[in-house]
């Protein structure tokens, strides 16, 4: 009887986690419908989850504008900023090998003739650039790319070498985050000199073979390029491929869904590697960043929201959308490529908790002005409440209506109908509600696919609405 028990609880756990596993991806699959197929804001997007009891993929969209072939886990993107963590799993993995230092300073493994920027005796150290506390800016001043649709291609050693010798801090090192692609491509620039290997070949070596991520690249094979998905501007237009040059380190990385499950998996020590020591020094590091519960670790960030602690990265090119994270605890990872320059972060977040708002986004329609009456925009000034301490502002002259949020410009919103308007720049729309009795009381404003409720706390007379 006692084995019975123990095979009914056994086949119970099993079911919950299938009926579990058909909630995410139904969700997924609506969303990405969502994204794909209703409003058009992506041409083709997949995501990949992956926990304990196994990998799963959701793919929907074509993998190009037009196109007839959809995605799938093999289809290659352009990660983009998701490289950082690489580069930072590098650099933890050379300090397992004893052949570097976290304290080294990068000046150490540049040529002689390079004047590395430093400040108050303090050099910039290896460290310093994994977290994004080195003090440089987030890309050099003289990146004056000769290809605005490709600007990285031409930036190598040389111009890096020149900005870096010319360059003054404006703070000291360590005293803020200030997310720095040039920071994190001069950290990659300088381990692969240190290493004697481009740091294509050193990310092959030290991790790709590790990781069996056979399908993950730099400089694409003719496979490869077959199964590439083509990137798309927010037009859902074609745009180049990104090659970054010495700044390699930053974002040149191009992969796929199924090679980062692997990544992952590898991240969250759900199968043994020979990185493991060095993934787990990447997260023994954790800084501020000044921003409320999101610290930064050695390339990655984390989010403490929601009573979850989130390890991410996302990433974008011209063409190109990512977002790689997991939750720690729950030993669950997810994987999000978009062959659109369009956000997919709230995706990524939401899967690996609900509590993270994810948008939905409305079909495109033309939206036609017409006139109202005065009076009624009248009705319509004064102050609304969108969360504490954001706040925004309705006025009216001259027949014209116009919003004001806090800390932001002033932008005119046009009427649809006596209680309808929208911004001419950007999918927003704010829909006016009243009462019973005619008072305005609020109202909805939909922006990025996420509807917000805006509370009236003070009318146009100067007085204060009550709820």
């Amino acid at each position: 009887m006692r084995h019975i028990h123990r095979l009914i609880a056994g086949l119970t756990l099993a079911a919950a986690v299938a009926v579990s596993a058909a909630q995410d991806t139904g969700e997924l699959r609506t969303i990405l419908v969502n994204r794909t197929d209703e409003a058009h804001k992506a041409v083709g997007i997949v995501v990949g989850l992956i926990t304990p009891a196994g990998q799963q993929v959701v793919a929907q969209g074509k993998t190009a504008p037009g196109g007839t072939v959809s995605p799938d886990a093999d289809t290659v993107y352009e990660i983009g900023s998701i490289t950082k963590v690489f580069t930072s799993l590098l650099l933890a993995d050379m300090v397992e090998r004893g052949e570097v230092k976290l304290d080294d300073p990068v000046a150490k493994f540049l040529p002689a003739t390079v004047k590395m920027p430093n400040r108050n005796g303090r050099e910039i150290t290896l460290l310093d650039l994994s977290t994004q506390v080195s003090g440089l800016p987030r890309l050099p001043d003289n990146l004056k790319p000769a290809d605005p649709g490709d600007p990285y291609a031409d930036y190598g050693p040389a111009r890096l070498y020149e900005f870096l010798s010319g360059h003054t801090l404006a703070r000291d090192i360590g005293e803020k985050y200030e997310y720095s692609n040039l920071g994190v491509g001069l950290l990659g620039h300088a381990l692969s000199l240190r290493a004697g290997l481009s740091y294509e070949e050193l990310v092959r070596r030290n991790i790709l073979q590790p990781l069996e991520m056979n399908n993950t690249s730099i400089t694409l094979s003719e496979s490869q390029k077959k199964g590439l998905a083509v990137g798309t501007n927010p037009l859902l237009q074609p745009v180049k491929n990104w090659d970054l040059n010495a700044l390699a380190g930053a974002g040149a990385i191009r992969s796929t869904t199924a090679d980062m499950l692997k990544f992952l998996a590898a991240s969250m020590e759900l199968r043994e590697t020979p990185l493991r020591a060095s993934f787990r020094r990447m997260l023994a590091v954790r800084r501020p960043t000044g921003t409320p519960d999101l610290d930064i670790a050695m390339g990655w960030h984390v989010w403490k929201k929601h009573g979850a602690e989130i390890i991410w990265h996302n990433g974008g090119t011209g063409g190109y959308r990512s977002f790689a994270g997991f939750d720690p605890a729950k030993k669950k990872g997810v994987i999000v490529l978009c062959n659109t320059s369009f956000g997919v972060d709230d995706i990524g977040l939401h899967a690996l908790e609900t509590q993270y708002p994810v948008a939905r986004f409305r079909p495109p329609r033309e939206r036609k002005a017409v006139p109202v009456d005065v009076k009624i925009l009248e009705s319509y000034v004064g102050e609304y409440e969108v969360e504490p301490g954001f706040m925004i502002t309705i006025t009216q002259s001259g027949g014209h209506l116009y919003e004001r949020a806090t800390g932001q410009a002033q932008f005119e919103l046009f009427a649809e109908s006596p209680t309808e308007f929208f911004l001419k720049m950007g999918d927003v729309q704010v829909t006016f509600v009243k009462d019973a009795s005619g008072a305005v009381t609020h109202f909805i404003l939909f922006q990025n696919g996420l509807e917000h409720t805006a509370r009236k706390v003070k009318s146009n007379d100067g007085g204060f609405s009550h709820e």
